[in-house]
């Protein structure tokens, strides 16, 4: 795999920002592998992502020059390089399909990352972690050990310098405490089609309801249950004849998928959050 960075910028809108990013990029350089923009004319604001090749390229003294540039534009930006491998934290509770997924697609090279630990408040998943060669850490939850059940979560996610938490099928609710130390770096799988159906049993609900299309969706998390920005979603179609049994089970295989995406594209450093909204770069 070839060697590269990623700059992430967003800022407002203005005339020349393509120009004055991939020019500077040039004057130091840089052989440009993908670029993308995007201009959310309502909101008046730039995103941009660019990729490229660092081999013979000075990347401290381009990280010095863009740090000057930024505030003139009012730039928001981060600088990311694909020889870094994020360190994700997997939470699941007694439903297995995300984890094990997410675990295969980590042995197969699709994902770039490292999984230092798998946390769950039911031990469904030790014997899965064991075989992958995980640790797992067995947590229990109840209303009131719940503090200090997230005192030792927050412990050992410092101690293993976590940089991302994946809410795998996890059915408990993390603090707004919690949440707020990891801001857009906690991705939830909702297993429904956001707005609707938020919360617990939605495969229930929506079976209740009779619709003909099911959903899932994966989102960062925020204080408030399911309704952090939403990365990815993805539907199936379903009919009368079509039991609660038979919903849940067409259900996981796109949870399996919204999840997994969401995971990938914040690997791959694609996505920028703003407001409640992302902006997915192809």
């Amino acid at each position: 795999m070839s060697h590269t960075a990623t700059l992430l910028i967003d800022c407002p809108d203005q005339k020349g920002l393509i120009a004055r990013v991939s020019g500077m990029l040039y004057a130091n350089g840089a052989n440009i592998l993908h670029a993308d923009q995007h201009q959310d004319h309502e909101a008046g604001l730039f995103f941009m992502r660019v990729e490229w090749e660092l081999n013979g390229f000075e990347l401290t003294t381009f990280q010095e020059e863009f740090s000057r540039l930024a505030p003139t534009l009012e730039m928001h930006w981060r600088l990311e390089v694909s020889s870094f491998k994020p360190r994700v934290a997997v939470f699941v509770s007694q439903y297995l399909h995300c984890l094990i997924d997410l675990l295969y697609r980590r042995q197969s090279g699709e994902l770039s990352c490292e999984i230092p630990l798998i946390f769950s408040n039911h031990d469904t998943a030790s014997a899965l972690a064991e075989f992958y060669g995980v640790p797992f850490h067995l947590v229990s939850i109840a209303p009131d050990t719940k503090a200090a059940a997230e005192a030792e979560q927050l412990r050992l996610l410092a101690e293993h310098k976590v940089d991302l938490i994946v809410l795998a099928r996890y059915m408990q609710i993390l603090s707004p405490e919690f949440v707020a130390l990891y801001p857009n770096r906690i991705i939830n799988v909702h297993h429904s089609f956001l707005p609707a159906f938020i919360g617990a049993r939605p495969y229930h609900r929506a079976f209740e309801r009779g619709v003909k299309l099911i959903g899932a969706t994966s989102h960062y998390v925020s204080e408030v249950l399911d309704d952090g920005p939403i990365i990815e979603q993805d539907v199936t179609r379903v009919s009368h004849r079509d039991q609660l049994e038979d919903l849940i089970e067409k259900g996981r295989d796109l949870e399996r998928v919204a999840l997994s995406r969401a995971v990938r594209w914040h690997l791959d450093h694609r996505i920028l959050s703003y407001g409640n909204k992302t902006v997915v770069f192809d």
